[in-house]
């Protein structure tokens, strides 16, 4: 059976405002989408019960994707545990308000920010994530959402940017509450094989981000399509595959996501080719 299919509204704009909603949910249920994923940059950009209102209007279901700007970090010495946590806990909010059962994102670690560690280093900042990740899951297990943490590729952390790396790290907190998140954009980056990766993660998989190897559409791209899928059907995936790119038109998401030419004729297009291709895999 199909799974959902979800596009990611910095496709189109940053940040997602109450002002901006209700057109882009418009737009992507007009293509066929069948959810949105609603990054919450700052709280209070968006209004979870009028967001509700809005994806009940057209017909969708919801992924809130949790945004980790400077100074967001469950890890001290790279930004403020304590409104981190804060902070996850109004994501998990609104994502209970809007009906979403995931929450998305690298919650361990500002985007962008690295350092070198040895062996022990590593050790004591797994451990540190694991303490101060603990008390976040328990809120999300309670309100039934599970908080899908995402490895990402070198050049935007040293934290966890494989598959392996994330099991290991979370391996206590896996189950109620915590998963994983898999973005084929990272996984073709760090994997050596991405599809054995997917394999590995199996039940652990919370949430997966699609798009292709140059963050531009899916289906005209590198990726082994076919075989991504069907690592997923092997993990026992059946959730919603969320099309994750990037507008250039704004400055600060550009230089974040290293937009650094167009991606596509136009951001609708890329949005309605990457719904056709996964569509006709059968996705």
């Amino acid at each position: 059976m199909p799974r959902a299919l979800a596009v990611n509204t910095w496709v189109w704009t940053s940040p997602l405002t109450d002002e901006s909603l209700e057109p882009l949910a418009r737009r992507a249920a007009g293509m066929g989408y069948d959810a949105l994923e609603l990054p919450l940059e700052r709280v209070g950009d968006w209004d979870p019960a009028r967001t509700r209102a809005v994806l009940d209007d057209h017909g969708l279901r919801a992924v809130v994707i949790g945004a980790m700007g400077p100074g967001r970090s469950l890890i001290a010495r790279a930004g403020d545990v304590a409104a981190t946590q804060d902070y996850l806990r109004e994501c998990i909010g609104a994502a209970a308000t809007v009906g979403a059962e995931i929450v998305a994102g690298p919650f361990y670690a500002p985007t962008g920010v690295t350092w070198r560690m040895d062996a022990a280093e590593r050790a004591a900042v797994v451990g540190e994530l694991r303490e101060n990740l603990a008390p976040v899951a328990d809120a999300a297990a309670e309100r039934g959402v599970t908080l899908a943490v995402e490895p990402l590729n070198r050049y935007e952390t040293s934290v966890i940017n494989t598959v392996a790396q994330g099991l290991e790290s979370l391996a206590p907190l896996l189950g109620a509450g915590v998963g994983l998140a898999l973005d084929t954009y990272h996984l073709n980056i760090e994997e050596k094989r991405p599809a054995d990766s997917v394999r590995s993660a199996g039940a652990a998989i919370a949430h997966v981000q699609v798009c292709g190897s140059d963050r531009g559409a899916v289906g005209d791209d590198h990726t082994d399509w076919p075989a991504m899928l069907q690592a997923l059907d092997d993990a026992g995936y059946t959730g919603i595959l969320g099309l994750e790119s990037f507008t250039g038109e704004n400055a600060t998401i550009a230089v974040a996501a290293s937009v650094w030419r167009p991606l596509a004729a136009s951001q609708d297009e890329l949005a309605e080719r990457s719904l056709r291709a996964l569509r006709a895999l059968g996705a």
